[in-house]
């Protein structure tokens, strides 16, 4: 009943009652807050930061990112679910939310029901990357040297639960060998690390670990999905290297509270397919191996439950 009288005043507050079609006119007349559940410098950040001015170029009122980073992106979501669904709140969501879905049953949120879909926004690979005193030239001799040294080899990641660790994971379960999972508060801390060869690799995205790389502070190893990346063509994929039927796939997908008024989510997903369909933004998004990819609010749903569901068997 609590939840119902809660639902029932935001709708009233943001002129739902008495005529839908209201709630999104001149939507927005006010700043927008978009959460990005990471830190400042993140992948997630950078494209988060690259849909907000889209969409404040296209409204005429400033979308703001506040990174609320933490317990692999689990604070940023809570928040978002317990926003006001009026339309003035999004989040910029990432596959750890599917990921944390399956690892925590006592959240006081449920991401899957709390948060409406609007768009899927991009399809991003990781990247194994390693510090150039890693002997290991590619992901089968990484493998060689895991097997020869059980738990020697250490994979730094953002968090429990997050997609570096689960990637990693995967790895290591599918090829049957024991790495050490190191958890950060961040990709960058965990990344600086690689950097400073405390820890040997971190899968990373492309985004990410593209200005190390090609400074030659990083080396590559392998990308996480089933094609090679268009940004890397010369790095093979964890199933090419020794791995077969490896994937793990990075996605972003734009939501809002659960309850926003149905012609707002049909602005923000009008606004949303329109600059994820600009050239510039396919462009910038493909220099970091990343694929734009639009979608209606019910297939970004039945995609979301999908991964759910696959994050559960890994």
């Amino acid at each position: 009943m609590k939840v119902y009288l809660l639902k029932t005043i935001s709708y009233i507050a943001s002129g739902w009652v008495g005529g839908g079609a209201m709630a999104a006119d001149g939507y927005p007349t006010r700043p927008v807050r978009m959460i990005v559940p990471f830190a400042p410098g993140a992948a997630q950040d950078i494209m988060g930061r690259v849909v907000a001015q889209r969409l404040t170029d296209a409204w005429g009122q400033q979308v703001v990112v506040d990174n609320r980073a933490g317990a692999g992106s689990n604070i940023g979501v809570e928040i978002a679910t317990r926003a006001p669904a009026d339309g003035y709140t999004l989040l910029f969501a990432n596959e750890a939310m599917a990921i944390n879905a399956t690892l925590t049953r006592s959240k006081s949120f449920d991401a899957v029901k709390d948060l409406t879909p609007v768009s899927m926004v991009v399809i991003n690979p990781r990247i194994f990357v390693a510090h150039p005193s890693v002997t290991a030239a590619n992901i089968k001799e990484l493998l060689d040297m895991a097997r020869a040294k059980p738990g020697a080899v250490k994979y730094g990641s953002s968090g429990i639960g997050t997609g570096p660790h689960l990637a990693a994971a995967l790895l290591s379960s599918m090829a049957k060998v024991e790495m050490t999972h190191v958890p950060y508060k961040g990709v960058a801390p965990a990344m600086t690390d690689v950097l400073a060869g405390q820890i040997q690799i971190i899968a990373s995205t492309v985004s990410s670990a593209m200005p190390q790389i090609q400074s030659g502070k990083l080396k590559t190893l392998a990308v996480t999905t089933t094609k090679r990346s268009a940004a890397l063509p010369n790095v093979p994929t964890v199933a090419e290297s020794g791995v077969p039927g490896y994937e793990a796939t990075a996605w972003s997908m734009l939501m809002v509270p659960d309850g926003t008024p149905r012609p707002v989510v049909v602005r923000i997903h009008e606004s949303a397919v329109k600059l994820l369909d600009n050239p510039e933004v396919k462009k910038r998004f493909a220099a970091d191996g990343g694929e734009a990819v639009s979608s209606s609010g019910e297939q970004a749903r039945k995609f979301l439950v999908a991964e759910k569901i696959g994050r559960a068997h890994v």
